[in-house]
């Protein structure tokens, strides 16, 4: 196989990096040291703030450091002290004395707070959500910054946003989220690691939630992004977790994360080794109503995998002004897929015409790599007038051999043993720059440009049991070369007000996409360019009821899979093929969003409107009575809904959390003869509650329903499903135990029916009830977290 991989070498020339200091001379330093009553032992980490007299805001803060000292300054003068710490009673400071601009407060005491160790105690302003135009931002308070949790739990209290205690992150029900930090992507960001468990809650500023991303963000969006922005002064010293998990089916890993914070350097390190399986059962009938024969099948399909990962990276603070990313990971897996699948052929008469049974032996090498640069610049005139830069490189191959074998059980033969050889390799190259100008108080300019590679080959090849030997099919066997190329650029303006705005886009794309089949020459190239226009704006109603109205152009691209025309064996009697022809599908998306206060209630709800373009179907063919699928784009899909999800907290230690889809469909559209006009509606919910008992014990329920819907040629069934989780926290939370139950009743199924004139299919497919137990512990000011192992491809 022929592969062309394009590496560009990127060599930015960063200008106008400086360093400056301001001497401000009538600055008053604040010193001391922090000692509990009972073991004189210091304080490490508590929060210190500046109030001032009159108002009683925040003037200034900072967190005593591993020794219990802290220090800090401030330009007022008419100002108090307060000092808080989970377990500790808060203590004020109001009288002191000034020597030559310094307050040496010495060594102070705090007292162990008696009534309630876990008390958290408020010091500053509630943590509160508000409209920016194009995003919600959720501003971290006194509340939930004092208490010490990850950046993870921290997410668990914006409104729209839920983490299971397993870590995983949705965004109004799903998933699919990209998490930023300040403004760019980072390994500390990766939803695959426990990395966001060294972030601790005081290290953060504010985080931004996008659902109806502006131009400024790529046209194939994902479910939403949650951007978090860090405080500058984060905090120096050692953060870490180290945590052990078994489960069942297998899922037994290990997980070291490391992060340590200088006055110049943030360095982190994620190491995992593990082995887990996914075992599912499936089951497919094909009906032949042209003659009645029928064909069953039923099996278990395994994918056993040993993996091995490395994650280093660091940031590089240059000065207060500029700062240097580079990250890196690495990681190789071992797959095993022994799968068996039992066969059975009837006639018309519903007599047995044939059985056998159809092993495979899967073995498979997969490594993967990727690395980043990122420089962020900002200038000394406002913190939000920033530039960006970034190169990001991913690297993913796979060695794949498959050997199927078949036996009789009675009647003839009816298929033939094969073996598959799959060489697959995919690069992936991004290029990054984004400006933004903040140059009033009410204007703000952003423009900015990204270049993205993607270059994959997929050599396929089959082989036959004949009298001589395994023989070459050269009518199954394919080398699939895939290379595609989208420049983007955008523009964007915003007028903003304390109650109103407004924020008008545009970002353009262009599309070069090549594929190539190299056994039979066959190509196609698509060369396209788009125009992605986005606008947005808010209003403030009061303090608990703002409104936000939004519209976007998206593109969805068809992906490697969509077009490759090759395939899959594993059931030779339903098989996918890929489609190079597919064109990319196109929607208008029409938002207005609510946020909304009611009592301890938080409420968002949507009403919007969805158009799309060349939708992408699945079309179900019938030749020899194999069901063959292929994607499609077929005519137009016009979607109204309604969407509202809210988080309510019942007391202390009962919180509720909801989600609530509605949509009405109307398809209109043909291909080749068939008439796909249709309407229908599909719904989605989800109610979980996380409940706190006595002795640091935490339990979740989270509920889920989907329901059924039609589709362009049958219906897919609905189910429901619950997921358990059960959290003890010992060493006053630096360790912690998680028993976890996904799909508790083994309810979760995928059932579709496929019904035409001149046949029907249904397939089935379970993955079961999976059981997690894994224990954790944080060291340093980093939590405990469990470690996932990393996401699948």
């Amino acid at each position: 196989m022929k592969l062309r991989l394009k590496n560009t070498l990127s060599l930015y020339i960063l200008l106008f990096i400086s360093s400056y200091t301001i001497a401000q001379d009538n600055l008053i330093k604040i010193t001391g040291t922090l000692i509990e009553d009972t073991t004189s032992q210091p304080i490490p980490y508590a929060t210190v703030v500046i109030n001032d007299t009159s108002s009683h805001k925040i003037i200034a803060g900072t967190t005593s450091d591993e020794s219990g000292k802290f220090s800090m300054a401030t330009s007022k003068t008419n100002f108090y002290i307060e000092i808080s710490f989970m377990g500790f009673e808060t203590k004020t400071i109001k009288e002191f004395k000034t020597i030559n601009g310094k307050i040496d407060l010495g060594k102070i005491i705090l007292i162990t707070d008696s009534q309630s160790l876990d008390e958290v105690v408020v010091t500053g302003e509630i943590s509160k959500t508000t409209f920016k135009l194009d995003k919600r931002v959720f501003n971290v308070g006194a509340d939930i910054s004092s208490t010490g949790a990850s950046a993870l739990e921290v997410l668990n209290n914006v409104p729209s946003v839920n983490v299971s205690m397993e870590g995983e992150i949705s965004l109004r029900g799903s998933s699919g989220v990209q998490i930023l930090i300040n403004g760019k992507p980072s390994v500390l960001a990766d939803e695959s690691s426990n990395a966001l468990g060294t972030i601790t809650a005081d290290m953060i500023e504010s985080i931004e939630i996008i659902t109806n991303p502006s131009a400024k963000y790529e046209a194939s969006g994902t479910a939403g992004i949650l951007n978090i922005i860090l405080k500058k002064e984060e905090k120096k010293g050692w953060n870490g977790s180290v945590s052990v998990n078994t489960g069942t089916p297998d899922n037994h890993s290990i997980g070291l994360s490391l992060n340590r914070r200088t006055e110049n350097f943030n360095l982190f390190a994620q190491l995992g080794a593990g082995y887990r399986s996914l075992p599912k059962d499936a089951e497919a009938i094909n009906r032949n109503l042209t003659n009645n024969e029928v064909i069953f099948s039923e099996g278990t399909e395994y994918r056993n995998e040993t993996f091995y990962n490395i994650t280093l990276g660091t940031d590089y603070h240059i000065n207060d002004l500029n700062v240097l990313t580079l990250s890196g990971n690495f990681a190789y897996e071992i797959e095993k897929q022994p799968s068996k699948t039992n066969f059975n052929y009837f006639d018309a008469n519903n007599s047995l015409i044939s059985s056998w049974e159809r092993n495979e032996i899967t073995d498979a090498t997969n490594p993967k790599y990727s690395y980043e640069l990122n420089y962020k610049k900002q200038f000394k005139d406002h913190e939000d007038h920033t530039l960006l830069l970034s190169v990001l490189g991913r690297f993913f191959g796979k060695d794949l051999s498959s050997h199927f074998t078949n036996t009789t059980i009675a009647g003839a033969d009816s298929d033939s043993d094969q073996k598959t050889a799959t060489d697959f390799i995919q690069a992936d190259y991004t290029y990054k720059v984004d400006y933004t100008n903040p140059i009033s108080d009410t204007y703000t300019l952003e423009t900015g440009a990204q270049y993205v590679i993607n270059d994959v080959g997929n050599d396929y090849e089959v082989s036959e049991l004949t009298n001589n030997g395994y023989e070459v099919n050269n009518d199954l066997t394919n080398n699939f070369e895939y290379n595609q190329k989208v420049f983007g650029a955008y523009a964007t303006g915003a007028f903003e007000k304390e109650k109103w705005g407004i924020k008008v886009g545009v970002r353009v794309e262009q599309t070069n996409l090549k594929t190539l089949l190299t056994n039979t020459n066959e190509s196609n190239e698509q060369n396209f360019t788009n125009f992605f226009p986005t606008l947005h704006t808010s209003y403030k109603v009061g303090e608990n009821f703002s409104l936000q109205a939004g519209y976007s152009k998206r593109i969805f691209r068809p992906r490697l899979w969509d077009l490759n025309p090759f395939f899959n064996i594993r059931n030779n009697f339903n098989i996918r093929v890929g489609n190079p022809n597919l064109q990319p599908e196109f929607t208008d998306s029409y938002e207005l969003t609510s946020i909304y206060k009611i009592g301890k209630a938080t409420l968002s709800s949507s009403l919007y409107h969805k158009f799309t373009t060349d939708m992408v179907e699945r079309v179900f063919t019938y030749v020899n009575n194999v069901t063959i699928t292929t994607p499609q784009n077929i005519g137009t899909n016009s979607a109204i809904g309604f969407e509202t999800n809210g988080k309510y907290r019942a007391s202390n230690w009962l919180t509720i959390t909801g989600d609530f889809n509605l949509n009405y469909f109307d398809r209109v559209g043909t291909f080749e003869t068939q008439v796909f006009d249709f309407s229908g509606n599909q719904w989605s919910s989800r109610l979980g509650s996380k409940i706190g008992l006595p002795a640091d014990i935490d339990v979740e329920l989270t509920g889920n329903y989907q329901s059924g819907f039609k589709t362009v040629q049958g219906t897919t069934t609905g189910y429901a499903f619950l997921d358990l989780g059960v959290r003890k926290k010992i060493f006053k939370g630096k360790a912690i135990v998680n028993l976890g139950v996904r799909d508790l009743f083994a309810s979760r199924i995928s059932e579709q029916f496929v019904t035409q004139a001149t046949f029907e299919t249904y397939s089935f497919g379970q993955r079961g009830r999976f059981i997690t137990l894994g224990i954790s512990y944080g060291f340093g000011k980093g939590e405990a977290m469990t470690y996932s192992g990393g996401r699948r491809r």
